[in-house]
């Protein structure tokens, strides 16, 4: 067999093949007779059908089959002679076969050029400071009264700010699309949020319960629903009940009312805690994707094509999951799926860029992955998600995602590695 390489790029080889002839006659000769073994035809006796007739009747099945068999085979020598790991299924072009002549064709594949992560003590991070800002438990503690809000009725005076007026709506266009009209009953509109119309609470503001008033809002063209921009919408609003919203005294009772807490101090505490804790994991987190896009910045070649379109792959897959887990159906959900996927280009590539490195820093450090640590991480998730282990552990073999979880286990290794040899400033 001759081959002959041509390095397309760094991360690119394109390997042109020759199966001599004697070689392919063989094989069409051996998958010819399996077809006269099976075939049936009239005027032969099965098993007794001529080859020749054999290869003329099932010439294509036969030659596909050859090239099935012998192009995988030949791929695979040719790479392990010349050391070289594909990253990715070899792209098979222009075959050229027929009986009594060689075979030739083409195998272009992907693969990573050998390079150095560098000294790691070179890296310099600065972890994120991780205090609390001095009314940061005040401020939690208002949203946990907001949450925990009743909303009343209002007797005896008009509408003001903040109340929730409860009303009957009849919108319709102005000019040429006065005939236009949407009427909706028993709409809330909370005064003062921000997603009401410019003007809008200015209009209901003062109203009654069973006062009728009709307004026109002028939608300026900055405005971010395009349909509205620009345009003048005519509204007549029916009152019908004013309610508005109560909070709960920030007290003893209010805490043990959220759960366990005897006092408002328990609570305090506990919201302390929570917003440290959350701190301190936002501040890991930081420090690690710092520490990620100085080590995607050690590689020196571009990143193959295959690797960047798989990342993307899975990071569209993993938001489609998270839309499905909310009940959104993703065909349903309105997203230019296109400019999306464009979207995770970079980023993808950066994610690559930085998993090639810790895989090779884990190859230089000979980083292992036990059972045990594998063992560890399926309970872990199996506690997160109320499964068993068991289950967890059985599903990921169906899925065929054990490798892909040692492999993870492997990179965080790695991270921690890179972590503790890095140079860490002052927050």
């Amino acid at each position: 067999m001759k081959t002959e390489l041509t390095d397309v790029s760094e991360t690119r080889k394109s390997l042109t093949f020759e199966i001599p002839q004697d070689v392919v006659d063989a094989e069409i000769n051996r998958i010819a007779k399996t077809y006269t073994q099976k075939a049936r035809l009239p005027g032969f006796r099965p098993g007794k059908v001529p080859a020749t007739i054999v290869k003329q009747r099932f010439r294509e099945q036969i030659l596909h089959d050859v090239m099935h068999g012998l192009i995988p085979r030949a791929v695979d020598d040719a790479l392990q002679e010349r050391g070289i790991e594909p990253i990715d299924t070899p792209a098979i072009k222009d075959v050229a076969l027929k009986e009594g002549e060689p075979m030739t064709f083409t195998a272009t594949v992907d693969t990573l050029p050998a390079f150095d992560p560098g000294d790691l003590s070179t890296i310099t991070l600065r972890p994120a400071s991780t205090a609390l800002e001095g009314d940061a438990v005040d401020k939690m503690l208002e949203r946990l009264r907001e949450r925990a809000a009743k909303s009343e009725p209002v007797e005896g005076r008009p509408a003001a700010d903040g109340d929730t007026v409860v009303a009957d709506i009849e919108r319709r266009g102005a000019g040429a699309e006065a005939e236009e009209t949407d009427r909706h009953e028993n709409v809330n509109v909370e005064l003062g949020s921000a997603v009401n119309p410019p003007g809008f609470d200015a209009e209901l503001i003062g109203l009654s319960v069973g006062e009728q008033k009709t307004f026109t809002i002028h939608f300026p063209e900055s405005y971010p629903v395009e349909d509205m921009a620009g345009k003048d919408v005519t509204y007549q609003v029916t009152v019908k009940e004013i309610r508005r919203k109560v909070l709960p005294e920030l007290d003893d009772e209010f805490a043990r009312d959220l759960g366990e807490f005897e006092s408002l101090d328990a609570l305090r505490e506990r919201v302390r805690q929570d917003l440290e804790s959350e701190a301190e994991e936002n501040g890991r987190r930081q420090l690690r994707n710092e520490l990620l896009s100085h080590l995607a910045n050690r590689v020196t070649f571009t990143v193959p094509d295959a690797l960047v379109e798989r990342e993307i792959d899975r990071r569209l897959e993993e938001f489609a999951r998270q839309l499905a887990q909310q009940q959104i159906d993703p065909r349903q959900s309105g997203i230019d799926w296109g400019q999306f996927r464009e979207g995770q280009r970079e980023p993808a590539r950066a994610a690559v860029a930085s998993s090639l490195v810790l895989d090779e820093l884990a190859k230089r450090e000979s980083l292992t992955v036990t059972d045990e640590d594998v063992d560890k991480e399926i309970e872990e998730f199996a506690v997160r998600s109320g499964r068993t282990p068991a289950a967890v552990r059985a599903q990921i073999e169906k899925d065929g995602g054990l490798g892909r979880l040692t492999a993870g286990l492997r990179r965080e290794k790695a991270i921690d590695l890179a972590l503790s040899r890095a140079k860490m400033t002052d927050v």
